[in-house]
């Protein structure tokens, strides 16, 4: 224990010096550091790169377009495969007044993301975004890496091609969903028929290059080890010294639902520690969000403590990680009082983390 100790003493130092942080000396801190040893240092690390006492959130809905999907991942009870009669896609009228609802209450931020569905090619993409983006004045922050790869195959083009002509049609940046975790091992027994973790952080390179910026999620929690994590890490932080596309991180623990996975639910104490070592070890990701949607608005105010420095959206809708125990949508006023109970001032923004006016 006192050998620990002093290892963690170490790599502390190295934190407050400014220093990154190796693979092993993650490792070290997540399997051995105390939750308040974390807590301390991804507060250091926020308040370095965010010296200011504000945490912004911004006004945007989910709208989830399509539940058709072949690919069948254990952990999701939301897609139906093709044929069922329960699948759907909704029309265009339905996306358009949803659309217009979020901006009656102020918003400036659609997060559209759907299933893998065979029928839906570029084309049907192109039409879509370009057709919300004609009639309204609203950053699309839309379709998965999965989706987006998949667009690119059953459309008989490539990833780039794909991606100029969903970013001319209206694509302004894309959502980090689908990354669960980066590790072959975990994604070969979780999700064996979606694209591989290399696709995923190909998809990210190429759509950065295009300057398209996009966010990073981890989803944890399903029976993968504290070091696959970290691994899951190192690979989006590489990835960023390269590109700086990544405009924030949001970590997420695996929600139990009606899914073939039969995990178990993660814990506020494992969440802490887990969005702390990703503020500490992604030192080139300037935001670290909150998930209080899968976690609750209370957890959510105290992983303020644990290196976040933002709320995320509104969330006016979600029906992907939802599930009967996990109904934790928020109002605007409930968002801004849990920041300004933890002490921090409430600042909206854009999806670009440029702050807007009240």
């Amino acid at each position: 224990m006192r050998e620990s100790n002093g290892r963690i003493e170490a790599i502390a130092e190295k934190v407050e010096a400014g220093e990154r942080l190796s693979f092993d000396e993650g490792v070290e801190l997540v399997e051995r550091a105390t939750l308040l040893e974390l807590s301390a240092l991804a507060d250091r690390v926020r308040w370095r790169l965010h010296p200011e006492p504000v945490v912004t959130y911004v006004i945007g809905r989910n709208i989830n377009y399509t539940n058709v999907c072949w690919v069948k991942c254990s952990f999701c009870a939301f897609y139906r495969l093709p044929g069922s009669k329960e699948g759907y896609v909704l029309s265009r009228e339905q996306i358009f007044q949803k659309v217009q609802e979020l901006l009656d209450l102020g918003g400036t931020e659609v997060l559209m993301q759907g299933g893998l569905n065979p029928s839906l090619k570029i084309d049907y993409y192109e039409d879509l975004l370009s057709s919300i983006k004609a009639r309204f004045p609203i950053h699309m922050h839309a379709l998965s890496a999965a989706e987006i790869i998949y667009i690119a195959k059953i459309s008989a083009i490539s990833l780039k091609e794909t991606l100029k002509r969903l970013r001319a049609a209206g694509l302004d940046s894309i959502p980090g969903a689908g990354a669960e975790l980066l590790v072959d091992e975990v994604r070969d027994r979780v999700s064996p028929l979606k694209d591989t973790p290399a696709e995923w952080l190909d998809l990210m390179q190429t759509a950065h290059e295009l300057n398209i910026p996009s966010t990073a999620t981890m989803m944890y929690g399903m029976g993968e080890t504290l070091a696959q994590r970290v691994e899951h890490l190192m690979k989006v932080r590489d990835l960023q010294d390269r590109t700086g596309g990544f405009t924030a991180f949001i970590p997420w623990s695996y929600q139990p639902n009606d899914d073939e996975l039969r995990g178990e639910a993660g814990t506020g104490y494992g969440y802490l520690r887990t969005v702390a070592i990703s503020r500490i070890m992604l030192d080139n990701v300037r935001n670290i969000q909150a998930s209080w949607l899968t976690m609750g608005p209370k957890i959510g105010q105290l992983s303020l403590q644990y290196g976040v420095n933002d709320f995320g959206s509104t969330v006016l809708e979600e029906n992907v990680v939802t599930t009967e125990t996990t109904q934790h949508l928020m109002t605007l006023d409930e968002i801004r009082r849990n920041i300004q109970d933890a002490g921090f001032v409430p600042k909206r923004r854009n999806t670009r983390y440029q702050i807007l006016e009240a």
